[in-house]
């Protein structure tokens, strides 16, 4: 499967993946931080109800980011795979079912406003 295919203007699937890589990453290491921050401030039970959710939170919000990009990739993967095997033959890269999923996914992300630039 040929991993520089061009999925957007100047975005390759290979640069798609790698995005996906550099976030987790780079999350992991903010939220390393964030409790390493955090952690001073928590001196007792009470402060604990308050700090601990708003950590969950945001790591609610960056698993849901990168399920986003994950299920885009995959999308972008089948869609490769099959223009591939089709090797000239007229028709759609993608199913209408593929084509709604994408729509959607991207729509949540945006109704989120956690779309990655």
């Amino acid at each position: 499967m040929d991993n520089d295919h061009e999925v957007f203007k100047g975005k390759t699937f290979s640069d798609l993946l790698s995005d996906i890589y550099t976030n987790s990453k780079k999350k992991e290491s903010q939220i390393n931080g964030l409790i390493r921050d955090l952690q001073p401030m928590i001196k007792n039970l009470g402060d604990a109800t308050i700090i601990v959710p708003l950590i969950a939170e945001y790591l609610d919000v960056g698993v849901k980011n990168d399920d986003h990009l994950i299920k885009m990739a995959s999308i972008v993967q089948r869609a490769m795979a099959r223009t591939q095997s089709a090797e000239g033959k007229n028709g759609s890269i993608l199913t209408e079912d593929e084509k709604k999923q994408l729509i959607a996914v991207a729509q949540a992300a945006e109704d989120r406003g956690q779309v990655n630039g």
